[in-house]
């Protein structure tokens, strides 16, 4: 007697060709993290500052305070003074003492242009180093 045989399905064969689609999503991942990240990196600035051996914190170098209200009124060390007089009143200061620092204390409605002003007038008359003095933000000592 003969028993029938069912056909027996062919073998699939081996496949031997790489999915790229997972590669290709996983390069563009990185791709688009790389383009994200390298503005952040290249941002940076990078110092090479000089080492003491014992810096005292709190040493406050010697300044002058250089006033202009919101009603542009000059003031110099607290005294009124205008800006034809200011720049020999700095040049004998800076004279007298060259590591002298401009603390600039301007009200924040006086336009930017008049700041750049007293920086120019200062620095002709030999200052550079200034800084800009600024009121604490409300709920910053809190914040400590």
């Amino acid at each position: 007697m003969a028993f029938g045989r069912f056909p027996r399905p062919t073998q699939a064969k081996p496949f031997s060709d790489i999915n790229v689609t997972p590669l290709v999503d996983v390069m563009l991942v990185l791709l688009v993290i790389f383009i994200l990240t390298a503005p952040l990196l290249t941002s940076a600035i990078r110092l090479d500052l000089p080492q003491a051996q014992a810096a005292q914190a709190g040493e406050a170098p010697e300044a002058l305070t250089l006033s202009l209200n919101q009603a542009q009124e000059l003031f110099l060390n607290d005294k009124p003074t205008d800006l034809a007089a200011l720049p020999d009143a700095l040049r004998r200061l800076a004279l007298q003492k060259p590591q002298l620092e401009v603390q600039l204390r301007v009200d924040q409605t006086v336009p930017y242009g008049q700041v750049l002003v007293l920086m120019g007038v200062a620095q002709q008359a030999g200052l550079s180093r200034i800084g800009f003095v600024t009121a604490p933000a409300p709920g910053a000592a809190a914040a400590r």
